[in-house]
């Protein structure tokens, strides 16, 4: 399963804020930049001070700056992001049972905080931000998924308040990561240590599945390509969720438990709306800004108005993985998510 992007923005000597900076997207892009470009600084910003020693210990590496922050503390995100030359926000609250029951919690980190993010790296004169986004945000039917639904808008829409800076900001949309903290894949493995069997909500339910270097991949296309307000979504595969179980443990035993609150059968990345202002740029779709504002014509983005009503959703995806293509993109879930 391979994706090809094109040249990317040159990052040496950079520096680069990258907030919910101990995750599994976190770690791996960040391992990404300092091998690709030595000379490069990435301030690790995130809440978790054990996650913060954690990765300090695992990298060893005198261009990392961890910063204890919030994406809720607009003052500190502020400090943060003075004198930064590009902000990658992988901040939220990602658990959708966690958001529906604490709600509050939710828009406070996943919308106050995309917002916070937004006014920090303007008032810092950042040139370019990429926030990550996901396809629960798409015809939202949870907690989860609306807040990022507004904080994709957040972003978007924030480059009407940086229209006198030089700051430009977009987004990322992508699917399932293999293996990412609090995924199917540790989920799986966890069940079969304890008990044996494994737990599945519908056997119908697909979904979209990329790995950890193809989310850093869009991420690194998007700030080369960006020219502010783009949503930029990979063409990637689906899978259905009783296939994977099979290529995890092949003939074990499983339980259907019926789906979970707020969770859907399957996913969608782009819309039938959203179709009228997306263009097919290779291994990517992108969804264009759609207010009179924007112009278009000048733009590093080359590609094709979609057709008419064109969804692109996990179900009628005209790419699958088997059972053999999941066996061998689990190389890429380590046993323990960071």
């Amino acid at each position: 399963m391979s994706l090809s992007f094109s040249p990317q923005l040159d990052l040496s000597g950079a520096t680069i804020l990258l907030t919910g900076g101990t995750g599994s997207f976190g770690n791996a892009f960040t391992r990404r930049v300092i091998d690709e470009w030595p000379d490069v600084t990435v301030r690790i910003y995130s809440r978790d001070e054990l996650k913060q020693s954690e990765m300090r210990t695992k990298f060893e590496e005198d261009n990392l700056r961890f910063l204890i922050g919030d994406v809720r503390d607009r003052l500190r995100l502020s400090r943060a992001a003075e004198g930064c030359d590009l902000v990658v926000h992988a901040a939220a609250m990602k658990q959708v049972p966690a958001c529906e029951y604490n709600p509050f919690e939710a828009v406070r980190t996943n919308v106050l905080g995309a917002q916070h993010v937004v006014d920090a790296a303007i008032d810092a004169k950042v040139p370019r931000v990429v926030a990550l986004s996901t396809d629960k945000a798409v015809n939202p039917v949870n907690l989860y998924g609306a807040t990022k639904l507004c904080a994709e808008k957040i972003f978007v829409q924030g480059n009407a308040y940086a229209a006198q800076s030089q700051t430009r900001l977009a987004c990322v949309r992508y699917g399932n990561v293999v293996g990412s903290r609090g995924s199917v894949v540790p989920l799986f493995r966890s069940q079969m240590a304890e008990r044996g069997r494994l737990t599945i909500t519908d056997e119908r339910m697909t979904r979209f599945w990329i790995t950890l270097p193809q989310a850093v991949d869009l991420v690194l296309h998007a700030l080369t390509n960006m020219e502010g307000g783009e949503i930029f979504i990979p063409k990637i595969p689906s899978m259905r969720v009783i296939d994977l179980a099979e290529a995890m443990a092949p003939g074990v035993g499983r339980d259907v438990i019926g789906i979970r609150p707020g969770e859907k059968l399957h996913e969608l990345m782009i819309t039938a709306d959203e179709s009228r202002h997306t263009i097919d740029a290779g291994d990517t779709y992108v969804v264009l800004p759609e207010h009179p504002w924007w112009s278009n014509e000048s733009s590093r983005i080359k590609g094709e108005r979609v057709a008419d009503g064109f969804v692109f959703a996990s179900d009628t995806n005209d790419w699958w993985l088997s059972e053999h293509d999941l066996a061998g993109l689990l190389r890429f879930a380590p046993a323990t998510a960071a």
